[in-house]
Formats: C-alpha cells, structure tokens, sequence
C-alpha cells in the first residue's frame, strides 16, 4: 500500500515562503509522475504542479515564478518551495502520485494546510 504524507504547512504572512514536503513510501522513481494539488474552501481542488519521470514540470498560471517543485530520490520526498505567498494561495495542499502514464493521480497523501494571512 502506497502512503504519502505531507508536512510543512503553517500560517505565514503574505510575502513569506513555506517548504511542503511528502514523503512516499516506495521510490518516486516508481511513479510516473508525482503532484501538488490544493483546494481552498468553498472551491474545487486544482493542480499547482506536476512532475513527470522524464523530468518535466509544469505548473498553474497562479503559480509560476513563485512556486517550484522538486524530488529526492534518496529520500523518496518530493517538495513545494512556496516563495511570495498571497492569501490567495490559502488552502489545504495535497501531494499525489501516479503509477501510470496518463490519466487521473491515484495516491493521495492526508493534506496539509497553509494559511496566508497578516
């Protein structure tokens, strides 16, 4: 069985930075691609980034410049560096993976919170 947990979250003020980690338990190397999600209250979850086996990242419009995500395979963690954080970006992130090539993310790691607020 697949777990992935999250930790890192926390209350920053805006302009302040978090790093989110996920810890897997097998090697990222046995997915094809790992991501972040996030859903804010009230709103429907959406992809902040996503990461593939053959090295490709990409990432939401909301985000880019200011949001970057990477692997240790050593660690079989995957991490969020959050810079610039606007109240916007508010919500419970979710680390997921996927065993297959294309389609829907299906591991999903408990959530972590993040809160932007003065």
């Amino acid at each position: 069985q697949v777990q992935l947990v999250e930790s890192g979250g926390g209350l920053v003020q805006p302009g302040g930075s978090l790093r989110l980690s996920c810890t897997v338990s097998r090697s990222v190397f046995t997915f094809n691609a790992m991501g972040w999600y996030r859903q804010a209250p009230g709103k429907e979850r959406e992809l902040v980034a996503r990461s593939t086996s053959g090295g490709d990242t990409n990432y939401a419009d909301s985000v880019k410049g200011r949001f970057t995500c990477s692997k240790d395979n050593a660690k079989n963690t995957v991490y969020l560096q959050m810079n610039d954080l606007k109240p916007e970006d508010t919500a419970v992130y979710y680390c997921a993976a996927r065993s297959a090539a294309y389609g829907s993310f299906t591991y999903w790691g408990q959530g972590t919170q993040v809160t932007v607020s003065s």
